[in-house]
Parts: structure tokens; C-alpha cells; sequence
């Protein structure tokens, strides 16, 4: 599903290599599976961030993914937080990910959505919505988040959603987080930095989810790998604490 592709890209770091990649993101926009208005909603992305100031989109992109941990693109943020059990999730997803034939040629958390999808592309149309399925109650919830803060990057999270199958009672996650306090204030910030941070693995913090992590050739297009995420068809974030919502 190459449209999964693109929207890696888009939730990657916006760089000048991205910019003159317009016309093909149009297109593949244009071929994707989507509804007319969920396309819509892409091709205005693609064309208010591509036409605007590159230096604006990486401050922006900065402030909303990497300050704080409620818009984190690590979905075991959203199910673990910084406990135990998120090191042994890695763990099992990076088996997961090896029993399929993917190789990770970067250092590379391997809950990263735009790894994830990446790792979907390949797998099929079938797969893909299956994988987007598992995670479908993490999207809606940083969609909703994405609304409050009136932000455009919620509509690759409402075509993810799509792509899933998952019919998500967005209004019930929109009321279980109309209360949420966020967490890119200074002040939260700096209780944040008061903590012991997690790592997993030698420089792992200070890796960014580059272009270059790619399927090999061998990997099996053919295999649905289930990965250990809570229940889809739970209700999105039954539980939702500031910054992580399970």
C-alpha cells in the first residue's frame, strides 16, 4: 500500500529532500484507496506544508512531536509509558518484525509509526489494514489531540484510520481528553526533565526516524505479523492520563 509510504514520509522530520517530492506525493495521493475526501484533505497538507517556509514546518513539527508525550510517534509511549513492560514490548516487536524478514538498516525504535507503516507498505493492502487495525484506539487519540490544537497533521491520522476498517467513536475519545492538561508547557516540561528517562539501546534518544530505513528485498510480503498491542476493538483510550493514553 503505497500510500502508507507516503504518509511515513509526511510524519517524518520535514527536510529540502521532502520539497522536491510534491508532484509525486500528489500522485500517489491521487492512486490511493481513499475517499475523495480524505484525499482532499492530503493534497491540502501536501500543499500548505510543501509551499510554506521549510525552517516554519521543522519548528512546527518539532513542537508538536518532539516537546512533551501526548503527540509521541512511539506507540508504546501510549501503552507503557516509561514502565518495565515497555522494554519487553520492543523486544517481542523487534522478533516480531525479524520473523516477517525486515531488516532495519538505521538505529531505529522499532515502535515508530513511520517505521511502522513503512514496515506495512509491504506487506499487502490486506496486512496493512490489519496492522492499522491493532493500532487504530493509539491514532484516534492523537488525532483528537491533533483537533484541540487545530492542527493539520490530524488529517494523515483521519486517512490512517480509514485505511483501517475501524469504525472509531471519535466523539467518546474527544470527551474522554476535553479535560486533558497538555504537556508542552514549560511547566510540564520541566517535570518531565525531573525524571530518569528510558532508553533502549546506545543513543537511541538522539536517533530520528530517517528516510533511510528500508525493507529488504527477501522481506515476505505475504506474512501478517500480530503484534502486541491492547485491543482494537476496545474503546480508543479507555484510559487517558496526561501525556499516555492505553
Amino acid at each position: 500500500m503505497r500510500i502508507l509510504q507516503l504518509i511515513s514520509l509526511l510524519l517524518e522530520y520535514p527536510t529540502e529532500a521532502l520539497l522536491t517530492a510534491k508532484a509525486d506525493a500528489r500522485q500517489l495521493v491521487a492512486e490511493s484507496p481513499l475517499s475523495e475526501a480524505q484525499q482532499q484533505g492530503l493534497l491540502d497538507f501536501i500543499e500548505q506544508r510543501f509551499s510554506g517556509d521549510l525552517m516554519d514546518w521543522q519548528s512546527d513539527y518539532d513542537g508538536l512531536f518532539e516537546r512533551g508525550r501526548s503527540l509521541s510517534l512511539l506507540l508504546f509511549e501510549h501503552l507503557h509509558g516509561e514502565s518495565r513492560d515497555r522494554g519487553q514490548a520492543m523486544v517481542d516487536l523487534m522478533n516480531q518484525y525479524k520473523s516477517a524478514g525486515l531488516q532495519i538498516d538505521v538505529r531505529e525504535l522499532p515502535d515508530h509509526l513511520p517505521l511502522y507503516l513503512e514496515f506495512l507498505s509491504t506487506q499487502g493492502d490486506e496486512n496493512a489494514a490489519l496492522g492499522l487495525a491493532e493500532v487504530a484506539h493509539i491514532l484516534s487519540v492523537l488525532l483528537c489531540r491533533l483537533e484541540q490544537r487545530n492542527c493539520n497533521y490530524q488529517v494523515l491520522f483521519s486517512a490512517l484510520l480509514e485505511l483501517s476498517g475501524v469504525d472509531v467513536e471519535l466523539d467518546s475519545v474527544r470527551e474522554q481528553l476535553k479535560n486533558e492538561q497538555r504537556d508542552d508547557t514549560k511547566e510540564a516540561l520541566d517535570k518531565v526533565w525531573e525524571e530518569e528517562m528510558v532508553t533502549f539501546g546506545p543513543g537511541s534518544e538522539q536517533d530520528g526516524c530517517g528516510s533511510s530505513h528500508k525493507p529488504s528485498e527477501k522481506q515476505r510480503r505475504d506474512h501478517h505479523v500480530p503484534l502486541q498491542w491492547t485491543d482494537a476493538s476496545q474503546a480508543p483510550g479507555n484510559t487517558v492520563r496526561s501525556g499516555v493514553a492505553s
